[in-house]
């Protein structure tokens, strides 16, 4: 598989990442087998980026990494972690903290679960409006000092921050949601990465299965899915947005490819400092997506996906209002 670098002092990582996050239940019900399986099958293919957070069903994700690890050679995987997100006992988000005592003790707790004396890139979930990015950063360089950490890595942020970050200790990769109908780091976020030699982890490539050609309005009625509770999920902004779907199909079929692999395709070419991350829970979503790497998007398929897909063209905001509030990366640029 093809490598890229996470930044100009980033690791070198496969051109694809796993993200783990629908493991642990967020996507509806997982089987661990299965999961297992898809993480063992994606390392074989030659992924060696895993994402994940301590708050993917509080640690069980980082347990399910381990148990599929346990057999591998660590330095052959770069994983990459999220901290700072709080959830009570019945599962909801209850605040974030982002604090250095703070960030040593989820650091404790993930090396722990994920069995490794240390982490490859390390970075909080949400900017936390009570502490300056500053300290926070600061907080984890002492751990990087320490050997604990490898690398720091920021989500979900705007250029400001970013830059504010970037001054205290080297960030190496942003992540941020980016996709054919999410292009929000279009606006600044993604020149201010570029200038200062940041790389970006893309998730949400295929907008949490929208676009993928496998939703429909029946999907997701089993078990706990969150999408459900997601705008573009709802009403006639899903009308909508399957009608985007349906429109990628259309291009995909005259390039022989999927919609899944068309849409990892599309953000893979976007620029070699971006990985995108794939959310499989499942061999077969997995051997979908590693196909994407053979999809080459010619000069005519990109400008037919620039007409379907103009900036804005999503029905309904990415998440929810009160999670919303929580995305300093969605904070208007100044001008």
């Amino acid at each position: 598989m093809e490598q890229r670098k996470l930044g100009a002092t980033g690791p070198t990582v496969s051109s694809l990442g796993l993200g783990c996050m629908a493991m642990s239940d967020a996507y509806g019900p997982a089987d661990r087998g299965e999961s297992i399986a898809t993480i063992h099958a994606a390392l074989d293919a030659g992924i060696t980026l895993l994402d994940t957070g301590d708050f993917y069903g509080m640690g069980h994700n980082e347990l399910l990494i381990r148990e599929a690890l346990k057999d591998r050679p660590r330095d052959k995987v770069q994983l990459s972690v999220k901290f700072g997100a709080l959830r009570g006992p019945a599962g909801e988000f209850v605040g974030l903290d982002s604090r250095p005592a703070a960030t040593r003790n989820f650091l404790a707790y993930s090396l722990q679960r994920l069995g490794t004396d240390y982490i490859d890139v390390y970075r909080p979930a949400r900017l936390d409006p009570s502490i300056p990015i500053e300290e926070t950063i600061g907080g984890i360089a002492e751990m990087v000092k320490a050997g604990y950490i490898r690398h720091i890595g920021l989500s979900e942020v705007g250029s400001v921050t970013i830059r504010r970050a970037h001054a205290v200790h080297p960030i190496v990769d942003l992540q941020i949601e980016y996709s054919l109908i999410e292009r929000g780091i279009e606006r600044d976020i993604l020149k201010t990465c570029r200038e200062l030699g940041i790389g970006i982890t893309a998730y949400g490539v295929l907008a949490r299965g929208l676009i993928s050609g496998h939703w429909s309005k029946g999907s997701g009625k089993i078990g706990k899915d969150y999408r459900l509770m997601s705008p573009r999920f709802q009403g006639t902004n899903l009308d909508a947005n399957l009608a985007l779907a349906e429109q990628l199909r259309a291009i995909a079929t005259e390039i022989g490819a999927t919609p899944a692999q068309v849409a990892i395709a599309w953000v893979a070419a976007q620029g070699k400092e971006i990985v995108p991350l794939v959310g499989a829970k499942s061999r077969t979503r997995l051997a979908e997506a590693l196909s994407a790497t053979k999809v080459t998007l010619m000069p005519a398929h990109l400008a037919a996906l620039a007409k379907a897909f103009p900036p804005n063209i999503a029905s309904g905001t990415r998440y929810a209002a009160e999670q919303m509030a929580h995305l300093d990366s969605e904070k208007p640029v100044a001008a």
